[in-house]
């Protein structure tokens, strides 16, 4: 396992780093967390598709950059510093499940959109307080041309802004009970009911109720054999997602760091910097330490899962400590910038709302000590 960039990581780096920061300033992170705000990230999910980010884990015959799920955690790690938008990642998952769930039909269907920015999408097909639980909440009833699906998606994250969204069924005809299906359903199809949900990140949740939703033969996968999808390909999906967003996350806390230290090097008290005194950077090093072991847990987590492993011990464990990082990398910041880290003019506190977020989003640290503990036969 080598973990240092190469130069072509190191070039992916810099360029996501100046799209984002073009596209995606702070001001721009404001306006799409305001809770009535219609503001649209079209503009920076063109931008990406123009340099192939939002492509560049589609295989080269879908129109895509053919690299690996590593790579995307690169991008993954620039957009958490920025605060990215919820829906790029979304979408970007989306991709990731289409390639490992779809048919082949589907793939030629979704993924050339995707990787030229014309799509927007989502997954719930997990859940999102544990995604070590994959079981599906929806079932799936046979009937002509297609499934009547019918259900709960009880935190469906971006639904509402998406043109798609995959979700996974439970049905009654498989032989193995466990086997599932995979639909893709569109947010405007009858029976599909959403309620928006209020939330501290401005996301756009809902609580979507699924009433004899029809999806077409078309618009569902059954598994290469047609007996239905293994929950091990889903399991793969669910993990990827946790990783990629242990990726996120230590690019957010490796943000919140460069902000304290610029903030502590020009903030005087009694005639000098606070960041020379030394109880200051203590807490500097420590953020500094934890949030390093963040990033490379993170890093190790992906580059397993970018090898078709689930990696679940490695899934586990860098969710553990980016959750830990990544809000203590904020309680610290907070602290440091003193009463200035409570003024909402500062932005401080929208790292702090994202870290709270992605800590409980997919499984707090102690759900995820439980994922380890099973992989581990300790349960």
């Amino acid at each position: 396992m080598k973990l240092v960039a190469n130069q072509d990581q190191l070039d992916l780096q810099a360029m996501s780093a100046a799209v984002l920061a073009k596209q995606c300033p702070i001001s721009v992170v404001r306006e799409l967390a305001e809770p009535m705000s219609e503001s649209s990230p079209d503009k920076l999910m063109t931008a990406l598709a123009e340099v192939g980010v939002l492509g560049l884990a589609i295989d080269e015959e879908y129109g895509g950059g053919g690299a690996s799920l590593y790579e995307l955690g690169v991008f993954f790690r620039e957009a958490g510093r920025v605060l990215c938008p919820s829906i790029v990642y979304s979408t970007l998952q989306f991709g990731i499940a289409v390639g490992r769930l779809a048919t082949s039909e589907q793939r030629r269907r979704y993924l050339p959109a995707l990787a030229e920015g014309r799509l927007r999408a989502g997954v719930a097909a997990w859940n999102p307080g544990d995604a070590g639980d994959i079981r599906p909440t929806l079932t799936a009833t046979p009937a002509p041309g297609g499934w009547l699906l019918n259900g709960t998606l009880p935190f469906a994250v971006n639904a509402s802004m998406s043109d798609v969204v995959l979700v996974t069924a439970r049905t009654s005809v498989f032989a193995e009970p466990e086997r599932l299906i995979c639909a893709f359903v569109e947010p405007t199809a009858e029976g599909w009911n959403a309620v928006p949900l209020s939330n501290m990140s401005g996301e756009r949740l809902s609580r979507v109720e699924l009433v004899d939703v029809f999806a077409s033969d078309a618009a569902v996968s059954l598994g290469g054999s047609g007996n239905g999808l293994s929950a091990d390909d889903l399991r793969w999906v669910a993990n990827a997602a946790v990783a990629l967003q242990c990726m996120e996350m230590a690019g957010g806390g490796a943000a919140v760091l460069d902000r304290t230290v610029d903030y502590i090097a020009q903030r005087e008290q009694f005639g000098r910097p606070i960041g020379s005194f030394q109880a200051a950077q203590h807490i500097v090093a420590d953020m500094h330490i934890a949030l390093e072991g963040a990033r490379l847990a993170a890093a190790h987590a992906v580059w397993w899962v970018a090898r078709g492993e689930s990696a679940t011990r490695a899934v586990a464990i860098a969710k553990m400590q980016c959750n830990e990082a990544y809000k203590r990398a904020t309680l610290d910041a907070h602290q440091l910038h003193g009463g200035m880290g409570y003024v909402l003019e500062t932005d401080l506190h929208l790292w702090s709302e994202r870290a709270k977020v992605t800590e409980i989003r997919y499984g707090t640290a102690d759900i995820a000590a439980g994922w380890l503990q099973k992989e581990l036969n300790l349960a």
